[in-house]
């Protein structure tokens, strides 16, 4: 055995007999306020989850009402907005964005460049949104 291998198990068995030493010695008050402090204390409320499964069936209403709530959105910013920056601005769960996008492109109402995350939906020229 190298002397650097004596010197180090000799100083860590010292290390573990001082810790044992000063832990039977310590009152149980001491010790309890020394394991409750510091990162085991409050945890933070989980977040919340939204509420799972499959969303109702929408009637055509609520649908042409929601690609009219998406134009509006759209038609304040000329650059366009992804799909979760819209879902943000009407306040709505992504699972109800799909269909209204796809009807709103569909029928000409709204225009999309990109693709995957990168898609950026903007008016387009269709029946009432013209561009400007």
């Amino acid at each position: 055995m190298s002397k650097l291998q004596s010197t180090i198990e000799t100083l860590a068995s010292d290390f573990a007999t001082n810790v044992l030493a000063a832990l039977r010695t310590a009152s149980l008050a001491d010790i309890e306020g020394i394991t409750s402090g510091g990162r085991g204390g409050v945890r933070k409320p989980a977040a919340k989850v939204g509420v799972g499964g499959r969303l109702q069936r929408r009637s055509a209403g609520d649908l042409a009402s929601m690609v009219e709530q998406i134009a509006v959105v759209l038609a304040k910013e000329t650059a366009g907005l992804r799909a979760e920056q819209i879902r943000s601005a009407l306040g709505v769960e992504a699972k109800e964005l799909p269909r209204p996008l796809k009807e709103g492109l569909a029928s000409g109402r709204f225009a999309k460049s990109g693709q995957k995350r990168a898609t950026v939906y903007t008016l387009g020229r269709g029946k009432k949104g013209k561009k400007a």
